[in-house]
């Protein structure tokens, strides 16, 4: 077992609270030794994946060294880390471990999982032109938010993770928002009280607040034509065209369009992902990614395969995509952190009067919808394999 695998092995991956302090001490004590560059930090709720990568790779066809840090990861930690175009080795990431240990020391067993990995993204960035981090969650108490900033962006902000982040949409939003830093772009797919607040908040910072209105003629028909090659469903054209605007302000229009020119496929896992002709795969798992995926299969029956964590708006989620179900197939598998709502899902489709069942196969005559957490499409997509 590598060094990295046995780091991993002690800590959780789960949120049991945000300490954002350790994180904070950490980088004060050591930042000298880190020499990162300025961030662009992507926060929000919905999104954040396929809008940092879609930048990380408009970004690279300029020629630059493009780092891009998202989590959580499907298969292997190392789907964290995706630098020029390619994912991680597992040599770049020992070696990489090893020159944090050697600045950390015995410091680095104070360091949760996240805050590890964020500080391992810290080493093997360093050297990059332009470094892409995600928050994981929230945004104020958020590890990613300890370094300096080049760019803020902001995707949709909606409800999620209400035991950390608060009970309200304002209060979610102000944890989020409130680390923009002197240049921002945030989308104008919120909700009003989210917009409002966000110019508040830059207005107090004195903030440039920019929308997502920032491409030209020549760079709106070459994202229809693309937008309609790789038949993007809404919520990838919407997180494309934030990619777009944020190269924009980075490059300029030209530089842009260079970019877009040469742009293939989003090269990320489990977006409303196609795996055959009947079945795709997609971790959104809140409510703000159901509404997504409603609007990706309306005017179409799909098997649900489906389960949650306690801590999820089951009841809403399944409200929403209730027009779209013609069965919920309850997946069940073993998480030795996290309980799963086995039993509660069985009682919210009999109250939602939608049909439900464990499991068992795939129905080769209706397309099915893999959409939960990361575990559980990963779960799902190795059994499949095997």
């Amino acid at each position: 077992m590598n060094k990295v695998s046995e780091f991993l092995l002690k800590k959780s991956s789960n949120y049991d609270k945000i300490d954002r302090f350790v994180a904070f001490r950490m980088y004060e004590k050591y930042k000298k030794k880190l020499k990162i560059k300025p961030i662009i930090h992507i926060v929000g709720t919905n999104g954040k994946g396929s809008t940092g990568r879609y930048l990380t790779q408009l970004l690279h066809h300029l020629g630059y060294k493009v780092g891009h840090y998202t989590s959580p990861h499907l298969f292997s930690f190392n789907e964290r880390f995706y630098l020029n175009s390619k994912i991680i080795s597992d040599k770049k990431l020992e070696l990489a471990h090893q020159k944090l240990s050697n600045i950390f020391k015995n410091d680095l067993e104070e360091l949760s999982y996240f805050e590890y990995a964020t500080f391992l993204a810290a080493i093997l960035f360093k050297d990059c032109d332009y470094i892409i981090f995600e928050a994981g969650v929230g945004g104020e108490f958020d590890a990613t938010s300890i370094f300096d900033k080049k760019l803020s962006i902001f995707t949709r902000i909606g409800f999620d993770h209400k035991d950390l982040l608060g009970n309200t949409l304002k209060d979610i939003a102000r944890t989020k928002l409130k680390i923009m830093t002197k240049k921002a772009l945030i989308t104008t797919k919120q909700e009003k009280e989210v917009l409002d607040l966000a110019k508040h908040i830059a207005y107090m910072k004195k903030t440039r607040l920019y929308f997502n209105e920032l491409l030209n003629n020549k760079i709106k028909n070459q994202f229809e034509n693309y937008a309609k090659k790789y038949q993007l469903p809404d919520f990838l054209k919407h997180n494309l065209n934030l990619a777009l605007n944020a190269c924009v302000l980075l490059e300029g229009e030209k530089r842009t369009f260079k970019a877009f020119e040469k742009l293939k496929a989003l090269n990320l896992l489990a977006r409303c992902q196609k795996i055959n002709s009947k079945l795709y795969v997609d971790v959104g798992h809140n409510q703000m990614a159901a509404k997504a995926l409603y609007e990706r299969f309306q005017n179409i029956k799909i098997d649900l395969i489906y389960n949650s964590y306690l801590d999820k708006d089951i009841f809403e989620i399944l409200k929403t995509l209730k027009p779209i179900i013609d069965t919920i197939k309850i997946y069940k598998y073993k998480d030795e952190q996290r309980k799963l709502a086995n039993n509660i899902i069985f009682s919210i489709a009999k109250e939602l009067n939608i049909k439900c069942e464990e499991f068992q196969s795939l129905n080769s005559n209706k397309i099915s919808l893999v959409f939960g957490s990361f575990v559980l499409v990963e779960k799902f997509l190795k059994e499949l394999r095997e």
